[in-house]
């Protein structure tokens, strides 16, 4: 686990990737439609915080991934962004 300037990074429980990190908020934000709530410096900060946390966990190509709404995925509402790295389940090579 990660933590930094109101964020908070863990690895998934049921991990879809063989890297498979949730990046969130310290702060309640339902979710990414709610994205107004922060402040332009912490979006930044949150932004930092993915790019930093996918360095340090050893990726160089990877991806940001939020699921928005029940149709879109989304099935916790807390807003959190996935960080995926390594062969994705799913996903062609």
């Amino acid at each position: 686990m990660r933590a930094a300037d109101g964020f908070v990074a863990v690895r998934d429980l049921n991990p879809k990737a063989a890297t498979h990190l949730l990046i969130l908020p310290e702060r309640h934000v339902d979710t990414f439609r709610d994205v107004g709530a922060f402040d332009a410096d912490e979006a930044k900060r949150m932004l930092e915080f993915i790019a930093d946390t996918a360095r340090e966990a050893g990726l160089e190509d990877y991806r940001v991934l939020v699921n928005v709404g029940p149709g879109g995925g989304q099935t916790i509402f807390h807003l959190h962004w996935h960080v995926l790295g390594g062969r994705i389940e799913g996903m062609p090579e």
